[in-house]
């Protein structure tokens, strides 16, 4: 089998999104997903090709995965074939009395009482997470995310790239939070999945680092920093050796090497595919500017450890675009040279502005509707209230689901 092309920086883009499988009615996660797969493929299987954009699982069994059959050289090429898919796949369900539903977790899941584990291909991986971690939890069976995945065809690449994402992590969920309700309550975070994900593999803590990876900017410091220790976590539990180093990564971007792409696992799924692709568009017009050295070099970029950016990263996770960034040294980085402090918000802002000529009418459109009414989670906050009942979620979430139907924001 040929090893998969190597693109250059920004050559490509390949977009990742999942969504949950729900009743129409009730909103209870339907753990259903290979009945899907079955109805429309005539058997049982892992993934669904459909042309530019497959259907996919993910670890739980009511979790569908749309992504790009290959990295896309244009990424706002993809709203109306990801927004086709998701018409396809609801109608598909709406003959069981079921539809997809967007944001990064389920408002009222119990994730105790209703994980069910995929339990077909690929299996094996997912089982031995389930007997390390016991998977029954919100950072691992109630988040949806979109993957973003960003191409390097060598070290040199790598190490630029590596250094630029690791600066944009912490911001990003300023403008992605869609995740403020569990159990059926606000829990304080805009983003409670990222808040839930931080948490959910305290047991070996190597897998995750801190989250922001550490400051490596060659395959061999990944190896040696990474996935050595990672390796080691895992040796007496994976006595099989199913697990692939590379999936037992849990780090908020991870260095795939085996496909020449770094992964950001940040970004909370929004309502429609439109608003994921602008989000996207704008990440990667950051990510690149960053990399061209368009505020600082690259050389400054590297100095930053992940000790120094993950404390803006947990306050973004809380405060999305209202978390006062104090942090001078990191707001240079970007450009802002006279001021002390911003929101997160308004750095965004600033960064949207810069690079505005650079996004699809798409984009702009969807970044300027999340800089005016603030990011998903603090809008559906907005309509539930802060002690909501099940009712108003069920009517708020499922106005969210016509949303992502109709490929339009919520308001």
């Amino acid at each position: 089998m040929s090893a998969p092309k190597k693109f250059k920086l920004f050559e490509v883009t390949g977009i990742e999104l999942e969504y949950m499988v729900v009743d129409r009615e009730t909103l209870q996660v339907s753990p259903t997903v290979d009945e899907l797969f079955k109805d429309v493929t005539g058997a049982i299987t892992g993934d669904v090709e459909r042309g530019d954009v497959e259907w996919s699982n993910e670890l739980v069994s009511h979790v569908v995965e749309l992504k790009t059959a290959k990295p896309t050289r244009k990424i706002p090429s993809f709203q109306k074939k990801f927004a086709s898919e998701v018409k396809a796949i609801n109608a598909q369900l709406a003959k069981r009395g079921r539809m997809l539903l967007p944001t990064a977790a389920h408002p009222f899941m119990d994730p105790f009482t209703e994980t069910v584990i995929w339990p077909h291909d690929y299996n094996e991986v997912y089982a031995l997470y389930n007997r390390i971690f016991d998977c029954r939890g919100h950072g691992w069976s109630n988040l949806q995310s979109t993957h973003l995945n960003l191409p390097f065809a060598n070290d040199e690449e790598f190490g630029k790239l590596h250094a630029a994402i690791r600066m944009v992590l912490p911001i990003i969920p300023a403008l992605s939070a869609s995740s403020p309700l569990l159990d059926g309550k606000t829990t304080g975070f805009l983003d409670g999945r990222m808040e839930a994900y931080l948490h959910h593999q305290e047991k070996l803590p190597e897998l995750m680092g801190s989250l922001i990876p550490e400051a490596v900017f060659s395959q061999e410091d990944y190896y040696r920093a990474i996935f050595s220790p990672i390796a080691q976590a895992l040796a007496p539990f994976d006595t099989e050796h199913v697990m692939d180093h590379h999936f037992a990564n849990s780090r908020g971007a991870i260095a795939r090497f085996d496909r020449g792409a770094i992964e950001i696992r940040v970004i909370d799924i929004q309502e429609c595919p439109s608003m994921d692709l602008a989000i996207a568009e704008l990440i990667v017009a950051v990510c690149r500017a960053m990399v061209k050295g368009r505020w600082v070099s690259n050389y400054l970029q590297r100095a930053w450890s992940e000790t120094d950016l993950l404390p803006i990263f947990l306050q973004v996770i809380k405060d999305a675009g209202k978390s006062v960034i104090s942090n001078k040294e990191f707001l240079i980085m970007f450009g802002v040279l006279k001021e002390d402090r911003m929101t997160a918000g308004k750095l965004w802002e600033h960064l949207f502005n810069e690079l505005r000529s650079e996004l699809s009418e798409n984009a702009q459109r969807g970044i300027s509707h999340i800089l005016q009414h603030g990011c998903l989670a603090s809008r559906i906050l907005a309509r539930t209230g802060k002690e909501p009942s099940r009712e108003r979620i069920i009517e708020v979430y499922t106005e969210l689901a016509t949303c992502l139907q109709d490929d339009r924001p919520f308001e």
